[in-house]
């Protein structure tokens, strides 16, 4: 099965990288993970300043990450001094050095990172919602650098067709969506206080649980600006999740929020996963799955859902959860034709798929 994806003057062995973030702090942690096999590796956010990080400040359950951690905790030099000279000494896959935030940090970080880096990943999520300083940052960025350039899109920029348009005219090559979404809060019940906060006493919010977000933002930009390269980030956490990112418009993916939840062996997971995954789906390639359109078959007329009756273990879920109060149980489930709305939940939340409706 070829996993390859290029894109931009790269070729990724496979389409899966670390997202910039904890996991990718130093020389030691990247090399982890490029022998865990990802197809290229994302530095930690670089900023000209020392962030100022409270402790303890990452929260993690099933579903989400929630963050008050703010950029790299070492200095800029230390990274062009220490750790990407000991790591490129064994590079063989690219590396995408991120850097953050303003105009005037473009102007000092792409000229310092610039020999070592094969792309940047700039993030945008502490300089508001103008597009035209995104503009300027962009052709700042092109003032110092030939090198491929993808602008990191915060969820809360509320035009990403528009941001996309204005990084494709400044002279990016595309657009890493999404940023964790922000500002999220986390609050102790039993001590009445907040938690993992930053002194406004909120955090950023990622994995599993902005996934559905982050998979509208990458079809909204690409459908948008079909020239523009997009690398998915936000939810994923199996290989599943990594083919439906490239079905949505990705040409690659970043993953970091679910291995901190799983576990740093989800990456080799992932990529050993992946070639199964794909030929149970029917592609024959990564490529393949790029390549191939979505389809929305938007339907306003459906059938009333009906029971398969030898797969109800009948647990009443369906009956509990209907809004409609169009399920009951009479010997075995049944559904009331006039007071169906034909909405799909009970098809969606039924533990055994004993519930069925057909267009």
């Amino acid at each position: 099965m070829k996993l390859k994806t290029t894109f931009d003057g790269m070729t990724l062995n496979n389409p899966l990288m670390p997202a910039a973030g904890p996991l990718v702090g130093d020389d030691k942690k990247m090399a982890f993970l490029r022998d865990a096999g990802c197809g290229a590796i994302v530095s930690k956010t670089i900023s000209t300043k020392d962030p100022h990080i409270p402790r303890p400040c990452i929260f993690g359950d099933k579903h989400q990450v929630m963050n008050s951690e703010l950029w790299s905790e070492h200095a800029m030099t230390r990274w062009r001094d220490d750790f990407f000279p000991r790591y490129i000494k064994n590079n063989d896959r690219p590396l995408i050095v991120s850097v953050g935030y303003s105009e005037g940090d473009m102007e000092t970080l792409i000229p310092m990172f610039d020999e070592v880096a094969d792309a940047f990943e700039v993030s945008t999520h502490y300089v508001g919602t103008d597009l035209s300083v995104i503009a300027n940052t962009v052709k700042t960025i092109r003032k110092h650098t030939d090198k491929p350039v993808y602008m990191k899109i915060s969820p809360h920029l509320p035009d990403p067709e528009g941001f996309a348009r204005v990084i494709k005219e400044a002279g990016a090559n595309g657009i890493v969506a999404i940023n964790s979404l922000g500002p999220t809060m986390k609050i102790d019940l039993a001590g009445r206080r907040i938690v993992y906060g930053n002194e406004e006493g909120y955090v950023w919010t990622s994995g599993p649980v902005i996934k559905p977000l982050a998979l509208a933002v990458v079809h909204k930009i690409k459908t948008a600006e079909p020239d523009l390269t997009v690398i998915g980030v936000g939810g994923i956490a199996s290989a599943d999740d990594v083919i439906e990112f490239l079905l949505a418009g990705a040409s690659a993916v970043q993953m970091l929020s679910a291995a901190m939840i799983k576990g740093k062996q989800l990456y080799k997971k992932i990529l050993d996963d992946l070639p199964g995954a794909l030929e149970k789906h029917g592609f024959s390639s990564v490529e393949d799955a790029i390549n191939t359109r979505l389809v929305n078959d938007v339907v306003y007329h459906a059938n009333t859902p009906t029971l398969i009756e030898e797969k109800c273990i009948e647990c009443m879920l369906c009956v509990k959860v209907c809004p409609y109060h169009a399920i009951e149980f009479k010997d075995k489930i049944t559904f009331d034709s006039e007071r169906c709305f034909q909405c799909g939940l009970c098809v969606a939340q039924c533990p055994t798929d004993a519930i069925e409706m057909k267009p």
